[in-house]
């Protein structure tokens, strides 16, 4: 159930989030030399199983390659929708292996 949310970067967190039912799910980040580190994803209990959390990262993915980043996943989510959705595999920095 992947519904339509719209994209937010709260750049004042760090974060980007979506507004959902009252909850806000999350994607952490750090941005340093052309580079976005995506370091934690957060989806509240309420929202889980619901494709939220995959439908946030692909946004999020969409966003980055707009704003001509390098992605470096650390994140153990981003990295399996990563490994789901490989075609956003030319975002990952290179020498870093998602796995297949």
């Amino acid at each position: 159930m992947e519904a339509n949310y719209t994209l937010i970067n709260n750049t004042d967190a760090k974060q980007y989030e979506f507004h959902v039912d009252g909850f806000t799910p999350k994607v952490e980040y750090i941005i340093a030399q052309e580079r976005i580190f995506l370091t934690h994803t957060e989806i509240p209990k309420e929202l889980e199983g619901k494709g939220i959390g995959s439908a946030l990262v692909k946004a999020v993915l969409e966003d980055i390659e707009k704003q001509n980043l390098t992605l470096v996943p650390l994140c153990p989510f981003v990295a399996l929708v990563l490994k789901r959705n490989p075609e956003w595999k030319r975002l990952v920095m290179k020498g870093i292996n998602i796995g297949e």
